[in-house]
């Protein structure tokens, strides 16, 4: 049997398979071959077409699953210097789309579990995932039963290979506000929608009597999309606007829509698009996991993760989140990530298998 590829080498063919917003089946098949290869037992779970989550596992328990997600952003090559499916190396810098976001990270963990069940070792469950970005999507579509409990999540979301114990939730709110169309050139008989939810758009922008907390930061609010109107000469009877919320431990969904819907101004109607609950792991529990990938600062992260999902369903799972790539690389233009921290995280998520596992 050949030598596995090093991380790094693994990233690279990673960053130039296409999975920008849909079609990680391709990444998934690459990846659940190649740790069928190693010894581990292997299920692609396809429900949606061309999207695909991958449950590999060794072992009749497993007490510590690596997790990553195989999607990325859009990327429009026409904005770019240079592919965005590039997947090389140039000064030190991995390039292309995912390389930080997080298909570094992803490389990482499958090939320190492929090492650590070539070495003989077992207990490992390896998740990986599609459609992270818009919402965990594809984490929420693994099928009841398929994944063993485990007592430690490890996310190889890009940290500069920092632990991170926690993140925020997050609330996808839409609002919706009704008016009375009109024609464009009597304004003044119709009420226009759309100047109401603009007005409501700026006082959430501004707002800034969101809750804090000592680790996670303050609650966040970004105005991220409105839609509204059919064409420039009828007044818009409907509009909508979506609100991306942040949420921190003493916030909650409840609290943090009433607050939304008040600033609004106006008489709104609401959906919920997302809600995911936070991540805040007690650092005692994890103190030698700590140890075992550097230790350091603890940090708390402002994005999102697929651990909002998966430690609940692993039964509770105390979550680190740590993995090579810039955080601030996620969803630029031009992304990169630093190149020699790929094999070292794999390196550490070893270490961390060899003592727990």
């Amino acid at each position: 049997m050949s030598t596995p590829a090093t991380a790094l080498d693994l990233a690279c063919e990673l960053v130039r398979l296409d999975t920008r917003g849909a079609g990680e089946r391709v990444a998934a098949d690459l990846l659940a071959g190649r740790l069928e290869d190693a010894g581990l037992d292997v299920a692609i779970h396809e429900t949606r077409p061309g999207r695909a989550n991958v449950v590999a596992r060794h072992g009749d328990t497993t007490p510590v699953t690596l997790t990553g997600h195989l999607d990325t952003v859009p990327a429009d090559p026409a904005v770019w210097s240079f592919d965005p499916l590039a997947g090389d190396v140039v000064d030190g810098r991995l390039r292309g789309r995912g390389a930080s976001d997080m298909k570094a990270g992803v490389a990482a963990a499958v090939v320190a579990a492929e090492e650590h069940v070539r070495a003989g070792g077992t207990g490992v469950q390896v998740v990986l995932t599609f459609g992270e970005e818009t919402g965990c999507e594809g984490a929420r579509e693994i099928p009841a039963g398929a994944m063993l409990p485990s007592g430690l999540l490890l996310v190889a979301e890009p940290t500069n290979n920092r632990v991170v114990l926690g993140h925020k939730g997050v609330l996808w709110l839409e609002l919706v506000a009704r008016g009375v169309p009109a024609h464009g050139s009597r304004p003044d008989l119709g009420h226009n929608a759309l100047v109401d939810l603009a007005r409501a758009a700026v006082r959430i922008h501004e707002h800034d009597g969101w809750p804090g907390s000592a680790t996670h930061g303050r609650t966040t609010a970004n105005v991220g999309m409105m839609r509204a109107g059919v064409q420039p000469n009828v007044v818009p009877d409907r509009a909508a606007l979506t609100v991306d919320l942040r949420l921190v431990p003493g916030d909650t969904a409840d609290a943090a829509e009433a607050t939304v819907v008040d600033l609004a101004g106006v008489g709104v109607e609401t959906e919920r698009l997302v809600e995911l609950p936070l991540i805040d792991t007690d650092p005692a529990r994890v103190a030698r996991v700590v140890e075992l990938l550097g230790g350091g600062e603890h940090l708390y992260a402002t994005y999102f993760t697929d651990a909002s999902v998966l430690a609940g369903a692993l039964g509770g799972a105390d979550t680190i989140v740590c993995g090579p790539g810039e955080p601030e690389q996620c969803h630029v233009t031009d992304e990169w990530a630093p190149a020699g921290q790929i094999d070292p995280a794999a390196e550490a998520y070893r270490r961390v298998l060899a003592e727990l596992t």
